[in-house]
């Protein structure tokens, strides 16, 4: 079983390597749930780490549903993502009805061509998975980064394990969303080849600021979020070791 983490800084990027993980989805702002990271950012991680690195193309929080503007500076985000080096791009496209934008979906997999394309976890946000999973395999994306349409993966395991049935070995279903080393193993024991974490934790930094930056308030100031290296350790050691 592969493990993906999330990471949203250098320090996250460097931590999931040294850890052991298989590949890294880099993004940024992981509490708006995921936006693209700046070009400085990929550019130091892709330089510096040798595991493969997969950028999340998303110009904006909020919905999946984007302008004509939007959607060209998905396609030049990844274009400069292929110019950079990295090693596949996560993305999607929902309509209003939040049903797959097939057309504009197609598009960003062939650009992104021959890099492999996951559907991020907009698919969660579909009225029908296991329609939407049909035409994603149609469109020939390579992996849906899934919690099964839940708050966490475990509690999506029911409807995780009909879209792997349904998948078989035409696309990877990668299980994402509150999966830690306590839980890895009911993903691996359901037959899943992948799953997705941030392993993160949280370390006061500075004092509490005058005045607040967020608006609306995200995030407390004065912790700082990053992916844990010996949270990652725990899952790899779950994951390797047979109960």
């Amino acid at each position: 079983m592969k493990l993906e983490i999330c990471t949203t800084s250098y320090l996250s990027a460097k931590n999931a390597q040294k850890a052991g993980a298989d590949r890294i989805e880099l993004c940024a702002e992981l509490a708006i749930g995921g936006i693209t990271p700046s070009y400085g950012l990929i550019q130091q991680v892709i330089e510096n780490l040798t595991i493969p690195i997969f950028v999340l193309i998303r110009p904006r929080s909020g919905n999946f549903t984007y302008s004509k503007v939007e959607f060209e500076i998905m396609k030049k985000d990844i274009l400069l993502c292929k110019k950079l080096g990295c090693s596949g791009i996560v993305s999607g496209v929902l309509n209003k009805d939040n049903s797959i934008d097939i057309i504009r979906t197609q598009e960003l997999i062939a650009l992104s061509k021959p890099l492999p394309f996951t559907f991020h976890r907009a698919f969660d946000w579909t009225p029908k998975p296991l329609e939407a999973l049909e035409k994603l395999l149609q469109i020939k994306a390579d992996r849906v980064l899934t919690s099964g349409q839940e708050t966490s993966a475990t509690r999506g395991i029911n409807l995780l394990i009909e879209l792997q049935k349904k998948a078989k070995n035409d696309i990877c279903i990668l299980a994402g969303g509150g999966i830690n080393s306590k839980n890895a193993q009911l993903f691996k024991k359901s037959g899943f080849s992948e799953i997705h974490a941030s392993a993160s934790t949280q370390k006061t930094v500075n004092l509490p600021p005058k005045i607040s930056m967020n608006s609306p308030k995200f995030l407390d100031e004065t912790l700082l979020s990053f992916s844990d290296e010996h949270k990652i350790e725990a899952i790899i050691k779950s994951i390797k070791n047979e109960k």
